[in-house]
């Protein structure tokens, strides 16, 4: 499965990043650039092989260092658009054959952008893809089946599920601090009875019937 590495225009920790390139990020075959993160992307001494955006929000001689490369694809839009310049470089990681994406600089910033960004998650799901934001703190990916974590492999401490679907039927929870069965959560009512729980066992894992979960592995 070819992995894709998205830098997007939000804020990015450099330390973090550096970090997560030597561990999970090692894996990405493609680097897709989006407007502000091609400064992150230099930061990090990263080749994109497609650069996205507006570009309204990056240094002009930033840009243009990458513009001599003619290796680089460019997909180059007005400020004045329907989709997230996010959104546009998910098109284009999954042209480029990429069923796996890990995104960096998607929250921690506007929080308007951050719930776009969510609810991008989705979309890479209708494409087949799997999606990975990534901060120093979270891991948030969607779930539309049962998981089993294992204590090691866990990003960080708590793992919490968030209803993106109106309604998530049948929940059971096994192996985690606060279990769960057959327990129904819906958009607004009971959707915090999943936030912040805690493996109990060396193993944990979660089940449920119908609609999509927000799964959030996060760290303090």
């Amino acid at each position: 499965m070819k992995t894709g590495l998205i830098i997007t225009g939000g804020k990015v920790d450099l330390a973090f990043a550096r970090e997560f390139l030597q561990k999970e990020g090692k894996e990405a075959g493609c680097v897709v650039s989006v407007d502000g993160g091609l400064e992150i992307t230099k930061a990090l001494g990263l080749m994109p092989n497609a650069i996205v955006g507006d570009f309204d929000t990056v240094h002009k001689e930033v840009l243009e260092e990458y513009r001599r490369n003619p290796a680089i694809s460019w997909d180059v839009h007005k400020p004045e658009k329907d989709e997230t310049d996010t959104e546009l470089a998910i098109h284009t990681a999954i042209k480029l054959g990429c069923r796996r994406l890990f995104i960096l600089g998607a929250t921690g910033g506007r929080l308007d952008h951050e719930l776009s960004n969510i609810h991008l998650l989705k979309l890479c799901l209708d494409h087949q893809a799997e999606a990975f934001l990534y901060d120093a703190w979270n891991k948030v990916y969607l779930l539309e089946k049962g998981k089993v974590f294992g204590r090691s492999e866990l990003y960080g401490t708590y793992v919490s599920f968030i209803p993106l679907t109106e309604q998530v039927r049948g929940i059971t929870l096994r192996g985690f601090k606060y279990p769960l069965t057959d327990k129904n959560i819906c958009i607004g009512e009971e959707a915090g009875l999943c936030v912040s729980n805690e493996l109990a066992e060396e193993e944990a894992s979660i089940r449920f019937d119908s609609g999509i979960l927000i799964c959030v592995e996060s760290r303090d």
